[in-house]
Order: C-alpha cells, then sequence, then structure tokens
C-alpha cells in the first residue's frame, strides 16, 4: 500500500510537470482512488501489471496507452500502465473499480503482436513458474465436427457424409435444428437405419469438449504453487496451463491478467523504428501534437486504409459526415459506430453543425450533454446523470446503469421507484424525474464505454499522424504485414501509386522480406513471389551479405 502510494505520488507528479492542470484536483482523485483500491485490496494487483509494463518500457517494447475501463483510473495514468489523463477526457474511475459492487480488477494490455510472447516469459520467470500459467480452453463438438468424427469412427463413405453436410445452413446449428429444417435429411432418415444412427451418436456428443487449447490473451497468477488450485500440463513459452478455464478460475479466487497482442502496435512500432533510422533518429511517437490539422484533414477527407477502426466504408461515410476535425471528434465517431447508436448518427451530425436545434432532456444536463450535442453517447454520462440529477454515489449510478441496460422490466420498475425518490428528495417535480429516467433508460444500451472510446482514439490518431507525415513508410510497414493478402496488397500499392509514391517489382539486389525503402520508391517484398518462401529469402540476403549479384 505505502510502495503504491510512494510511486503514484513520483507518477503524478511526473506526469504534472510543465502542464497547467490544478494539482490539487489531481492529487484529490488520486487519494480517493488509492483509498478505494487499499481496501479492495488490489494494492499488489496494480503493482504487478506496473512491474511488467515498466519492464516492457524499459526494454524498449511498445505499450498501449490502454482499453476497456482501466484508462478511467488515475492511478493507471501515474503508474504509466495507461496514457490517457482520466480527468482531462472525464472518465470516471467507478466505471472501472466499483466499490460496490466487488468484482476483480480488469487491466487488460496491448503490446505488439510480435513482441507479447517476451512479456509473458518475463512474467514467468519473474514470478516462477509454479505461479504463472495459461489458461486452457475447450473446443467442443459443434455439428460439422461431431459428425465428421462419428463418420471416420464408423466408416461412413465419403459421399454420404458429404450429402449429411450439404444440409448444413449455418454454423451454430444443432443436430435437432438441422433435421428439423431439411425435407432431404428427413427422407434420408426413413429410407436409411444407417443414417439415423450416425445422427443418433453425433447428438450424444455434441457441445461436449473435444480439445484443448490455449485462452487467446489470458495468463493466471496465484499467491503460491497454483497446483493447490488447478490441475496443470505444459504450455507454451515454458510455462504451464491451467486445466480449468478462465471462467471457473476466477470462482476459486485466482487473478487473471489479459496480455494482448495487437497488429496495429506493430505496425506503429515498425514505422517509427524506420523513421528513426532513415528519416529523424529523434523521432518520438508519444511526443506528438494532438492538434496536428494535417492529421485531421487526413481523417476527415476518409483517406484511413490502413488506420485501426477507421477503415470500414460505413466509418469512411460517419467520418465524412462528422468533418473530424478534433480528438473528440474520433472519440464520438468510434462509440457512435455500432448497432443502434447508428440511427443517432444523422441527428447527432445535424446538431453539431447547427442544422437541427440543441435541446436538453433538463437544464441541469446541460453540463453532462453539452459535448455530444444533448445526445446521451456514453456510459459515463449516465453515471453522471444518476449522480447530479438524483443524487446517487459514482457507485451506486454504475450498478444503475448495468441493471437498466438489461432491460429486465422487474428491474425497471424498482430502479424507476428508487430513481424517482431519490430525484424528489434533491427538489425535482416527479413528471421530470419519469422523463429523465426514460431518458436514461432509451439509451442505456446505446451508451459506450469512453475510456475505451478515448484509448483506441489515441491509437487511431497514432496511426494517422504517421500516415500524413510519413507516407511511403507507412505504406512500405502496411504492405509488409499485409503479405498474404492479396485484395490489401492491390488495394494499398494502388494507394501508393495515387499518392505520386512508385511501387517497384522485386529487385535481387535491393528487396528483403518486408517492403524496403530507396529514394522514396518502394521495393516489392521477396515474400510476395509466389512459391517464394522464407528459407529462400533467408538464404538469397545470406549470401548477398558479400555484395550485389552480378548474373543469373
Amino acid at each position: 500500500k505505502t510502495y503504491l502510494f510512494d510511486l503514484c505520488k513520483l507518477g503524478l507528479n511526473k506526469r504534472l510537470k510543465n502542464k497547467n492542470k490544478n494539482p490539487l484536483v489531481y492529487k484529490e482523485r488520486l487519494l480517493h482512488e488509492l483509498k478505494i483500491i487499499s481496501e479492495m485490496g488490489y494494492s499488489d494487483y496494480f503493482l504487478i501489471v506496473y512491474d511488467y509494463v515498466l519492464y516492457a518500457k524499459k526494454n524498449k517494447i511498445m505499450v498501449g496507452p490502454g482499453r476497456g475501463s482501466a484508462p478511467g483510473s488515475l492511478v493507471s495514468y501515474s503508474l504509466g500502465i495507461t496514457e490517457i489523463d482520466p480527468l482531462e477526457h472525464d472518465l470516471l474511475f467507478e466505471r472501472f473499480l466499483n466499490p460496490e459492487r466487488v468484482s476483480m480488477p480488469d487491466i487488460d494490455i496491448d503490446f505488439p503482436d510480435d513482441k507479447r510472447d517476451m512479456i509473458i516469459k518475463y512474467v514467468g520467470k519473474k514470478y516462477g513458474k509454479h505461479r504463472v500459467a495459461h489458461i486452457s480452453t475447450f473446443g467442443t463438438f459443434k455439428v460439422k465436427m461431431a459428425l465428421r468424427d462419428i463418420a471416420r469412427v464408423m466408416k461412413v463413405n465419403d459421399t454420404m457424409l458429404a450429402e449429411i453436410l450439404s444440409e448444413i445452413s449455418f454454423y451454430n446449428q444443432t443436430i435437432n435444428e438441422l433435421i428439423a429444417s431439411s425435407s432431404k435429411l428427413q427422407q434420408m432418415i426413413a429410407e436409411n437405419e444407417f443414417v439415423k444412427k450416425i445422427l443418433d451418436v453425433a447428438m450424444k456428443i455434441e457441445d461436449l469438449p473435444r480439445h484443448i487449447s490455449v485462452h487467446a490473451a489470458g495468463i493466471i497468477m496465484g499467491p503460491d504453487d497454483l497446483v493447490n488450485y488447478t490441475a496443470l500440463i505444459n504450455g507454451p513459452n515454458d510455462i504451464y496451463q491451467t486445466q480449468f478455464e478462465a471462467e471457473d478460475l476466477e470462482k476459486i479466487g485466482l487473478v487473471k491478467m489479459d496480455f494482448l497482442g495487437l497488429r496495429n502496435l506493430t505496425i506503429i512500432d515498425n514505422v517509427c523504428s524506420m523513421v528513426n533510422r532513415l528519416v529523424d533518429q529523434d523521432f518520438n511517437i508519444s511526443k506528438i501534437s494532438f492538434e496536428d490539422e494535417a492529421t485531421y484533414k487526413l481523417i476527415a477527407s476518409a483517406k484511413t486504409n490502413g488506420i485501426f477502426q477507421l477503415e470500414s466504408s460505413g466509418m469512411r461515410n460517419v467520418l465524412r459526415k462528422l468533418k473530424v476535425s478534433s480528438f473528440i471528434d474520433i472519440v464520438h465517431a468510434i462509440a457512435l459506430f455500432r448497432p443502434g447508436p447508428m440511427d443517432e448518427i444523422d441527428n447527432f451530425v445535424r446538431r453539431k453543425f447547427g442544422i437541427d436545434k440543441i435541446v436538453y432532456p433538463h437544464p441541469e444536463l446541460k453540463e453532462i450533454l453539452e459535448s455530444t450535442y444533448g445526445t446521451i453517447v456514453f456510459q459515463e454520462q449516465i453515471m453522471l446523470i444518476a449522480s447530479k440529477f438524483a443524487g446517487y454515489s459514482l457507485a451506486m449510478a454504475d450498478i444503475l446503469r448495468r441493471a437498466v441496460s438489461k432491460k429486465n422490466a422487474s428491474i425497471l420498475e424498482t430502479e424507476r421507484i428508487n430513481f424517482v425518490a431519490k430525484s424528489i428528495k434533491l427538489g425535482h417535480l416527479e413528471t421530470e424525474a419519469n422523463e429523465i429516467y426514460d431518458y436514461i433508460v432509451k439509451f442505456a444500451n446505446y451508451g459506450f464505454n469512453k475510456s475505451h472510446s478515448v484509448a483506441y482514439s489515441y491509437i487511431c490518431y497514432q496511426l494517422a499522424y504517421l500516415k500524413t507525415h510519413y507516407f511511403p513508410y507507412f505504406m512500405a510497414v502496411l504492405l509488409s504485414n499485409s503479405l498474404g493478402s492479396t485484395s490489401l496488397l492491390s488495394t494499398y500499392v494502388q494507394e501508393c501509386l495515387s499518392e505520386g509514391i512508385e511501387v517497384l517489382l522485386p529487385s535481387i539486389n535491393i528487396s528483403s522480406k518486408e517492403f524496403v525503402i530507396r529514394e522514396n520508391k518502394i521495393y516489392f517484398s521477396l515474400l510476395g513471389i509466389l512459391n517464394v518462401g522464407d528459407t529462400a529469402v533467408s538464404n538469397i540476403l545470406e549470401e548477398r551479405i558479400n555484395g550485389k549479384f552480378e548474373s543469373y
């Protein structure tokens, strides 16, 4: 507890140095968060995450700015776990860790996908092989797999199996649903007892575990030897693997840490390395301005190929409509471009540009809804409305938000009674309280986690900045990361040509495994040549160390 406090104090002072911020507001928020973390017994959890993030940064491994609700924590920002200032962006700690609803903290960290294993190996070595383990997941028998495996054991001929499988119309169908929806299958069962037997046996193994695999991101940690909690088997990275799934491990009190590999961080990392090597050795992506007009111009024009979250045609339309000109516009776009909130995009745009009048459900809510033009876009706004209008603590407001979003009729009615009663105590009319409650219910499913939206907008902006100011290097890395996808390579090559950057055929003396830049021209990768594999290219590059190839 004391060590965490000291680290946070040092970290926050460093974060606020040379910034025009009110230190008292930050100090008050930090002490509030540390008190809750200490009371919930999570000080050591934050120190463990801080430790492996620090290891990554010391070893020049890029760390994501944050994801999920963790950027709402000033403690995380002070420790360098996240890069988002929660006070600057109006993010709420209680959305991340709620003292009224005891649950495990959940800080997911993004690393470049080619360096993620280095962090996992570090954690295994630091805390001991018997205290750290990968998490198992169990692949189950789906309809196709069940039928194929049964067919192999029962020696069913390929023609009959193909006939049965051809009747499967969608992925999550059960065998009973399959039979009910297929008249052809019903006829096959009536005419052939063997077909009925195959389906009966397949039905018995349907949804049973078939094979064991490794959880995509989760690592489990324990205070002592993990065999006291779960059976273990050998896993990747010279680390054991649990034989319980994540849900069961959390039920027995073990903490899951998520180490996520993000391809877009790999792209940022590789572009920065190339820029440092070939253009500006002092360039630092963490020190770029977030008020760069040229970057916003690129995003507003929807030239967003290769930019995380902003590539789809639907999202491009949103960017054009919003005429993105500031960081918060990106945050809004990411939050709005989902099923449900999409219906509000045109209203949002009309209000933004003054075509429609901005109307607030109540004058007291103007301060909370002003930045989103009178519309609830974020979950945090629901919490703030409940806090301001009905006097809920932020922790209780988060519980209300969760409850209301489930749309359970009895819960909705109970919560309405509480909300109205609390509002009346603060001097509001019953009719007003009901109107505001209805407004919350309407937008409860629409609200997006603002912490997550801000964090991922940060990555979007960094990529857009690199594309704007270091276009050839950005495209070379993007092309290298798209090897294996003909359609993506074609799209990115066309974009290079349209921006006046030549993409040349592979050169035996210049090209490499990646796309290479020489004199502002991009040379195609040797691995992009059909039927030329990694071993052959490695041999060519090794041979080339001694000089150029002079002849065939």
